[in-house]
């Protein structure tokens, strides 16, 4: 898998501060505050209670520093890292007050994202030794699609586009308000740049023929049958990209990837993966010998 660029910390900082914001209310952790010494120090481990793969360290990490500048986080993996349950994550040292101030919110961004990673990653397994590519859509949970996007990328998944504006994608809904396939493409290619792309959703091999002859960059294929996307990538003969869609599983990922699609997308790994179980606990052997900069 390519090297995983972190997300900028100008996108990730403003998502975690509001989340956090949502946590502490109109009095902070009341909780945390009555019960811990503010002089009380504490070191915890993340540790992961399933096996999967990681994405999401640097938003827990940021989400502890926020509350206290004063916290410390050792890894013992980085995003798009395997782990076993049981596997110790990271190292967490600081004011045990803002530690538990701050793990809610730490573990529902690696949770959850690691989860999307972990779920990508079983796709891309059971894809292995054919040339297509798992890729993510628009299914994803509203402020959060950066953070979605990246755990794809972290369980060696692509990304389809990110946002109405990167590619012209014209669907079912599109082509009957315009009134047919050609219709639709001719009104998209005459008012976009040179630069962008368009691609066409069909339900069936006549709309693909259609599409072919007035000439689009890729096809979506949508809820066809193997036998059917066998014929639609014949059909096209590499004149554009072709890409699965529409109840894509682990079970079928490899039956389809066979009949020689370039993608297959996957809306699921966004809106629906299960998060993977870690937890924040204690006590721990602190010694770690890597380090987050």
């Amino acid at each position: 898998m390519p090297s995983l660029a972190p997300l900028p910390q100008v996108v990730i900082e403003p998502i975690v501060r509001s989340a956090l914001l949502e946590d502490f209310g109109r009095a902070g952790d009341i909780t945390s505050d009555a019960i811990i010494p503010a002089e009380r120090k504490a070191t915890l481990a993340l540790n992961a209670r399933q096996t999967g793969v990681i994405a999401g360290l640097d938003l827990a990490m940021f989400a502890f520093l926020l509350v206290d500048p004063a916290t410390d986080m050792q890894l013992r993996c980085r995003d798009g890292g395997k782990v076993s349950a049981g596997e110790t994550i990271a190292i967490v040292s600081g004011p045990a007050r803002s530690l538990l101030t701050a793990e809610r919110t730490a573990l529902n961004f690696l949770c959850k994202l690691s989860g999307i990673a972990t779920a990508t990653a079983a796709l891309v397994d059971a894809v292995h030794g054919h040339s297509a590519k798992i890729v993510c859509t628009r299914k994803t949970t509203p402020g959060l699609r950066a953070l979605e996007k990246y755990a794809v990328r972290a369980g060696g998944g692509a990304n389809h586009r990110f946002a109405l504006d990167d590619a012209v994608l014209i669907k079912d809904n599109h082509i009957a308000i315009a009134g047919d396939i050609r219709t639709a493409i001719e009104r998209a290619r005459s008012a976009i740049g040179h630069m962008v792309k368009i691609e066409v959703e069909v339900d069936t091999l006549e709309q693909l023929e259609l599409a072919l002859q007035v000439g689009v960059d890729a096809v979506l294929l949508d809820n066809m049958s193997v036998e059917e996307l066998s014929q639609a990538v014949a059909m096209v003969g590499g004149r554009a990209i072709t890409e699965a869609s529409g109840r894509i599983t682990r079970a079928s990922a490899a039956a389809i990837a066979a009949t020689g699609v370039d993608l297959i997308s996957v809306g699921w790994l966004t809106h629906s993966a299960p998060i993977l179980d870690i937890g924040l606990d204690v006590p721990v052997d602190a010694n770690c010998s890597r380090r987050l900069n």
